[in-house]
């Protein structure tokens, strides 16, 4: 009987539900030859607890649990332990169910026993029995902050907690001056055969993995070696096909901001990439240049 032949590596570069959707049919495809590398600037910390929601969604949906209704969190999740936090006095508005928070206590008692983010995400993709490995794009923590006409908001309060309300006229992500992708995301790029950037979108989930300058300046230099190719076919419509139109705001706002160009030409397969895409993803935790 002969053997099929191996798989080629196949890295995806993703954020929430958009990449997590693009995953579940490249495991479909590739099975354990994928890599997705998530954003974890969307990470945030709920009753002394780090939530992951990027990574989660997307390994929640590898392991066939992840609610479609919602398009985040646990199919069939339960509220009690919200609803006792309410009872505390516990703020609310950013919503854990009952199976999704047991997530977020192991990862973060494996954090507290001194293990990496990378480490402990990966130990819990294990305990799912998933096939694809996904990696956060970097061990140190990342956050993206929004700056609306009232100040300065952490990316969930702005999502999250004020609906997208505020009108937005900045994007930073604090932490990017000194985080850098972990050894296994840089093995993974210098390994795959084909990079694939996910229906994301692509200021506030690919925006910040290709600020880090290994990663911004890894998709050329894949190119340069033969990599199969780069895409990213829907930036215009990232975060709108996932169900999360809210999100498509910032994308609308966005319509001439630098980060997008960049992405464009990324995907267009132009050279003059390098400049303009060096200004739009400042490190430093310097603010992206104004949305409107």
């Amino acid at each position: 009987m002969t053997e099929a032949p191996p798989r080629s590596p196949v890295v995806c570069l993703a954020g929430g539900v958009g990449g997590a959707k693009l995953a579940e049919g490249l495991q479909a495809a590739v099975g354990e030859g994928l890599t997705v590398v998530v954003n974890t600037a969307d990470d945030t910390e709920r009753h002394g607890l780090l939530v992951c929601p990027d990574h989660d969604t997307v390994m929640y949906t590898l392991a066939g649990l992840e609610n479609s209704e919602l398009g985040w969190g646990i199919a069939g999740d339960t509220w009690a332990a919200m609803g006792a936090l309410e009872r505390y006095g516990e703020e609310g508005w950013f919503r854990l169910g009952d199976q999704d928070l047991a997530t977020h206590v192991v990862r973060t008692r494996l954090l507290r026993d001194g293990l990496s983010l990378t480490e402990a995400c990966r130990r819990l993709q294990a305990r799912l029995g998933l096939r694809a490995t996904i990696l956060p794009m970097a061990d140190e923590p990342v956050r993206t902050q929004v700056r609306t006409n009232d100040g300065w908001l952490d990316f969930q309060d702005y999502f999250v907690r004020l609906r997208q309300a505020p009108e937005v006229r900045e994007v930073r992500f604090a932490g990017i001056d000194v985080a850098r992708p972990t050894t296994d995301v840089i093995a993974a790029l210098d390994a795959a055969q084909t990079i694939v950037i996910a229906p994301s979108n692509p200021i506030v989930s690919i925006g910040p993995i290709l600020a880090l300058p290994e990663l911004r300046d890894g998709i050329p230099a894949a190119r340069e070696r033969g990599v199969d190719r780069v895409e990213n076919e829907h930036v215009d419509q990232a975060g709108v096909d996932a169900g999360h139109a809210q999100r498509g705001r910032l994308v609308a706002e966005g319509r001439e901001h630098p980060v997008r160009r960049s992405l464009e030409r990324l995907a267009a397969d132009d050279p003059a990439h390098g400049d303009d895409h060096g200004a739009a993803l400042a490190g430093g935790g310097d603010p992206v240049p104004e949305l409107g």
